[in-house]
């Protein structure tokens, strides 16, 4: 009797394993391919876009929920084609003054921080912008 006991107890360890591999692999953690950061402004605008991977993003503002939502696939395209373009460059130091908006960026790993708009980052941000407002929380 102890024979099939100790010969069973492989094949029910399998079998849990069979059972939560799947749902392990849907809550995988999930790559960032671009991540939009604004902030600032005397109205305090705070607002996030996280663009995975999968073509899937993340939306948030200062006020209301976190938006989970997928792209589709024209605006995947899009986004993807302005990141070829994109040098993020170096940060640029604070300006003087109370009432700027600071742009955030980060891609491949690399992020950096920036008051004005380079050429390079207006169709990107244009583009995240977009989505945060067609799919992110009411301001």
């Amino acid at each position: 009797m102890r024979i099939s006991r100790i010969a069973l107890l492989p094949l029910a360890a399998l079998s849990v394993l069979a059972v939560t591999a799947p749902a392990e692999a849907a809550t995988a953690h999930r790559k960032l391919l671009v991540e939009l950061r604004e902030e600032g402004g005397f109205a305090g605008l705070r607002s996030r876009v996280a663009v995975y991977t999968d073509g899937c993003a993340v939306l948030s503002r200062r006020t209301g929920p976190v938006v989970r939502k997928c792209l589709t696939a024209a605006e995947w395209r899009g986004l993807r084609g302005s990141l070829k373009h994109l040098r993020l460059g170096r940060s640029e130091p604070r300006p003087q003054g109370a009432d700027f908006l600071v742009y955030r960026l980060a891609y491949k790993g690399h992020h950096a921080t920036r008051y004005t708009l380079p050429p390079t980052w207006q169709p990107v941000v244009s583009r995240l912008e977009k989505v945060l407002v067609k799919y992110g929380p009411p301001n």
